[in-house]
């Protein structure tokens, strides 16, 4: 039987925010942060029992969030997606029900008038198409795609042949469909809605900041893979294009939502998934 992952929502404003997860459980350390030690994460007691389980590993998911901002529905990041060939064991030719579980949640794929991906990395790309007929289809037939133009400029170029096998199968059918969009990495969606550089992960990695009715709230993208990066900047992902370009971009995002006011909603972060920034003793903290 297919797990099922609870929809959480919430509110920003006039804006409705809401959790679509393709996969959450336990993870190891070693998977996000191969210089680090299951023991370095005990000293950060909050990160239990959400963020860290007790026999040593990470909790995390891969989700979308689906934003409803005037009158627009924007899906955030595609995850893996179904039928890709992939070198991770539990990403390789999945077979789930995640566009299932955006329809039960009250977005059907055809309901969707925009796509954003924070960046084009393959869990935030995946659901972007879908395979019909031996061939790859967008997804979301109505909606436009938006990618980054410095993002995508820097992955059209990579030469490695799985990165390429990405971009060939999540990427450039939507190109080859007319639906994508190169736009600036501060490009407004909604008055409500647009996107915020965070580049450091990746060169064109943006975020997306929510502001509405003196209420704000941010979607962090890959700034940070997991809460404990918040008290220890010098965690380390072994995904990052520039590892100290990711850790300087983390340090001033946090710096900006320090104050507790930002709802921040955890790209990779397991349920309850936002939180707070708080700073306390020089040191930063997740907070849910």
């Amino acid at each position: 039987m297919a797990t099922t992952f609870p929809v959480l929502r919430w509110q920003v404003g006039d804006v409705r925010i809401t959790r679509v997860v393709e996969s959450e459980g336990p993870t190891p350390v070693a998977f996000l942060f191969p210089d680090c030690a299951p023991e370095r994460l005990l000293q950060h007691g909050w990160l239990k029992p959400h963020f860290f389980g007790d026999e040593g590993k990470l909790r995390t998911s891969i989700h979308a969030f689906v934003v409803e901002s005037k009158g627009r529905r924007i899906v955030v990041d595609t995850c893996i997606g179904n039928d890709k060939p992939r070198q991770v064991p539990n990403w390789n030719l999945r077979q789930g029900r995640f566009l299932e579980d955006m329809a039960e949640a009250g977005a059907p794929r055809e309901s969707i008038d925009v796509v954003l991906c924070t960046h084009l990395h393959v869990d935030h790309v995946g659901w972007n198409t879908m395979l019909a007929g031996g061939k790859w289809m967008p997804t979301f037939p109505k909606a436009r795609y938006l990618f980054a133009k410095r993002e995508y400029e820097f992955w059209s170029k990579a030469e490695g042949e799985y990165d390429r096998a990405i971009q060939q199968d999540s990427v450039q059918p939507i190109l080859d469909a007319g639906l994508a969009d190169l736009v600036e990495m501060d490009y407004p969606i909604t008055h409500e809605v647009r996107l915020e550089p965070t580049p450091g992960h990746t060169p064109g990695h943006v975020s997306v900041r929510i502001s509405s009715k003196g209420s704000e709230a941010v979607i962090t993208g890959d700034v940070m893979h997991h809460p404990a990066q918040c008290a220890d900047l010098d965690l380390k992902t072994r995904f990052d294009v520039d590892a100290e370009a990711a850790r300087r971009m983390r340090r001033e995002f946090l710096e900006k939502v320090k104050d507790g006011r930002v709802l921040v909603l955890g790209t990779h972060f397991a349920a309850p998934t936002a939180g707070r920034v708080v700073r306390e003793g020089g040191v930063f903290r997740f907070q849910v």
